[in-house]
């Protein structure tokens, strides 16, 4: 019958008394009092009517009508907020009257709320009321009514579901009269084949949203747990909801707790995070750009491939040509050091022809395929040294170097031999390779449990960084010149150059004095050069001007020895522990730092040819020596005091412990085994946004190294990733980070995206995502929920594949994987064309 879509609100009602007149005047008369009564009060009550029965474009039409309706719209926006689940059986809105909202979660008394307030407020109705609910009813004439199944219905929103019989009685009393009103509307237009075919009609359309919904909520490629919670996942209410949920839940389960509840909450909420005790890079260097530029914010993404003169190894601060041309002068490298341009490319980097999917470590530290890295000068001009040959179609490195000709191993042996306090993976632990070449000597130190930061410039050693980078050994593209390198006073264990031609002695010692700021008290300088072991003019005049030097800087020369088997010099010094050789320098030359120089400024901080004290107090960094590998690791540092406050607010011990067992967590029960990742592949790892170094903590037993970024307007917490044997680098995002396309195999970014798009333009960083990270590369996304759909719109425009997105109490996680995709169109990048 026409009327049979009604039963849903009113279970009381007989069919058989619907085809008489007597019964319509009688509906007539329920109708009208139900008007009365339902606009005595909130107009909340009517949502329980109108939402379940309309579709969202109605719903929109209905909010145009009145005021009245602009606030059940409201509610309605709030009630399917993105990822929140609502608390009570009820919408929240269904049990408050004008202005006050329920408190407590729903029991079944509580549905009775509504028709009391209905009662208790009819006294106070205003005729404007009741003009607003008439223009409203009459709005509602014109509109379709959804027909539901009597059996279990479901709002639009998800806000209720009830089931057959006499529960939730109360609460359709109110949903019974405001039904009686629509069924006067059509049943007096309608017949029964009409209602029979909308019926049939709407649930065809229910299937088909429901279908959709389907495909969008689970997402599986090559046998991978994947998952995708969509917004109306989250609106539905605890019992309207419960079958969804167990769904959810089971994924969940099945993904191993993708977030971890308690530290999420303790550690993740960043409407709480603080600096703490730590100051930022901004503050200290006084030199960062304060770029304030609203994200611009689009919906439709279009991407070009970059046109530039670097290609396919294009690195925006490295290659900006236009800025370089107008430099004044070159004599300290300055052409070599970062130029960013005003505004980061959006565009993407071309991939070389016949990229293909890099060698796993550790086959890959001996080989590399040709193409991936195609330049072949270093094989031509260092081939004899053993840096890297050409062989078919690998580029392959037999481990040596210009020092080492016969092994980086042989040589690393020697080192402790001759100085065994060094105690490779024990005592030394973080070592510096100034002038790295292809970094053959930190990628054996993984072999003694050592980490080594490597750089070296972008110049005519055509590609040697991006040689060690796609080998699977951590380095950066960097020079010493007019600028301190982006690290932190007091955290190398060890200094390491081997004939790295840089010209420590000249300029008194500026670069040299560099060294011994990021040198750690009783730290090592290993120094393997032809001045040591040659007798030429040249070096003669180098040694001797180095033997001056050192001992102004009161380093001690531990050993100057000769490895026959390679036949070089190695001459190792050691930075004192104390202030008295300073205090009985016959000259002040280098002088001493001032106090307000601080030796942890390093963004953009200009070198300073000064010293730093040496710290005394014992609740100061560099006082003592950390403790070994890897006791360090787990423990807060000695100088991270209870009365300082951490970044999430406790007492930074607390705080540190804390993070740490929060990634562990993360880590174990959902990274390892619940994103789908095959971390046999995974090698190079960057933490974009690290506090503690956590996150790397957590991965310590996998195969792979962690570059720790932390930015430079963030607590200055990279000290203490130091001091727990991990390393890292100071970096704005809002500029290019110094390293290679395609160097990297994970990117973390845990609140990062959210936090740079207020300062800088989101597309430009997610293009610059794109260019460090290799294809097939993942990328896992820790965020708002805002951020989350942003990422997740651009990076589909991309071709990149969503393996999975989560959410949780606002907060969202997204992991994607780089596709070999590249766009078709290319846009010539002004600054980087010769």
């Amino acid at each position: 019958m026409a009327l049979g879509k009604y039963t849903r609100v009113d279970n009381r009602r007989s069919s058989s008394s619907y085809c008489s007149t007597v019964t319509i005047v009688v509906f007539v008369a329920l109708c009208l009092v139900g008007v009365w009564m339902m606009t005595s009060s909130s107009v909340v009550p009517d949502q329980n009517v109108d939402v379940p029965q309309e579709n969202k474009n109605e719903v929109k039409e209905q909010e145009k009508a009145s005021e009245v309706k602009e606030q059940v719209s409201e509610t309605n926006e709030k009630n399917t907020r993105q990822f929140e689940d609502n608390p009570g059986d009820l919408p929240e809105d269904a049990t408050k009257g004008d202005s006050t909202v329920s408190s407590t979660p729903g029991e079944e008394n509580k549905e009775q709320k509504p028709v009391e307030n209905l009662e208790e407020k009819s006294e106070v109705k205003t005729e404007e009321k009741i003009e607003e609910q008439q223009q409203e009813n009459k709005i509602e004439e014109q509109v379709e009514e959804r027909p539901e199944d009597g059996s279990k219905s479901e709002t639009e929103n998800g806000e209720n579901k009830t089931e057959d019989g006499d529960s939730n009685t109360q609460n359709t009393d109110s949903n019974s009269e405001a039904g009686d009103n629509d069924e006067k509307k059509s049943g007096s237009n309608e017949d029964d084949n009409k209602s029979n075919t909308d019926e049939n009609e709407n649930k065809s359309e229910d299937g088909e949203k429901k279908s959709d919904n389907s495909e969008e909520n689970g997402e599986k490629t090559d046998g991978q747990i994947e998952e995708k919670v969509e917004q109306n996942d989250n609106k539905e209410s605890e019992e309207g909801s419960g079958e969804k949920k167990e769904d959810v839940q089971s994924k969940n389960q099945s993904t191993n707790e993708v977030f971890p509840s308690g530290a999420q909450s303790e550690l993740l909420n960043e409407t709480a995070t603080q600096n703490g005790s730590w100051s930022t890079q901004a503050a200290e260097s006084k030199n960062e750009k304060e770029t304030q530029r609203t994200s611009k914010q689009q919906t439709v993404y279009s991407w070009k491939l970059c046109n530039s003169t670097a290609g396919p190894d294009f690195i925006p601060c490295l290659d900006n040509l236009q800025a370089i041309k107008s430099l004044h002068s070159t004599k300290h490298y300055e052409h070599r050091e970062r130029h960013c341009p005003e505004e980061g490319p959006t565009c993407l980097v071309p991939l070389p022809e016949g990229y293909r999917r890099q060698i796993e470590w550790p086959k890959s530290r001996e080989k590399i395929w040709y193409y991936n890295v195609p330049h072949t000068k270093l094989a031509e001009v260092k081939g004899h040294q053993n840096w890297v040959k050409v062989t078919g179609e690998y580029l392959t490195f037999p481990g040596g170097g210009t020092q080492f000709k016969h092994g980086a191993l042989h040589y690393i042996d020697f080192i402790q031999e001759s100085v065994p306090d060094v105690a490779w993976g024990k005592r030394s632990r973080v070592v510096l390779d100034v002038g790295c070449g292809v970094a053959s000597f930190g990628g054996f130190l993984f072999d003694r449990d050592v980490v080594t930061m490597s750089l070296a410039p972008k110049d005519e050693h055509e590609a040697q960084v991006q040689f060690a980078l796609e080998r699977g050994i951590p380095a950066i593209s960097a020079v010493m010149g007019t600028k301190r390198l982006p690290f932190p006073g007091r955290v190398f264990d060890i200094v390491h150059c081997a004939r790295c031609r840089v010209p420590w002695h000249i300029e008194g010692g500026k670069l040299l004095l560099e060294l011994n700021r990021m040198l750690r008290p009783g730290g090592f300088f290993v120094w393997s050069a032809t001045p040591i072991y040659q007798k030429k003019a040249e070096d003669v005049e180098i040694w001797n001007a180095m033997k001056e030097l050192t001992k102004t800087l009161c380093w001690e020369v531990v050993s100057i020895s000769k490895d026959t088997v390679n036949g070089v010099g190695v001459a190792v010094y050691k930075k004192p522990t104390s202030n008295e050789c300073y205090e009985k320098r016959s000259s002040s030359e280098p002088p001493i730092c001032p106090e307000s120089d601080a030796p942890d400024a390093a963004w953009n901080v200009p070198l300073q040819a000064c010293m730093h004290k040496v710290p005394t107090d014992a609740t100061q960094r560099g006082s003592q020596w950390p403790e070994q590998w890897p006791e360090r690791l787990d423990k807060p540092p000695y100088w991270l005091l209870s009365s300082q406050t951490g970044v999430y607010g406790k007492s930074a011990p607390e705080d540190f412990n804390a993070d740490y067992q929060h990634w562990k967590r993360v880590v174990s029960k959902s990274y390892l085994n619940g994103l789908g990742i095959n971390w046999s592949t995974v090698r190079n790892v960057m933490d974009m946004r690290s506090v503690y170094g956590g996150f790397a903590a957590a991965l310590k037993d996998l195969n792979v190294w962690v570059m720790n970024v932390v930015s430079v307007d963030a607590p200055d917490t990279l000290p203490i990733i130091y001091e727990r044997g991990l390393f890292g680098i100071y970096h704005d995002w809002c500029e290019s980070f110094s390293t290679y396309p395609r160097s990297y195999d994970l990117l973390h970014a845990d609140h990062l995206f959210s936090k740079i798009k207020k300062r800088c333009n989101l597309v430009a960083l997610v293009a610059e995502v794109d260019r460090i990270l290799r294809p097939e590369g993942k990328l896992i996304v820790r965020d708002d929920v805002e951020t989350i759909n942003e990422l997740e719109n651009m990076v589909r425009s991309m071709q990149w594949e969503v393996r999975m997105t989560y959410s949780k109490d606002k907060e969202g996680l997204l992991c994607v994987q780089k596709s070999m995709w590249r766009p078709n169109e290319s846009e010539i990048v002004k600054f980087a064309i010769a």
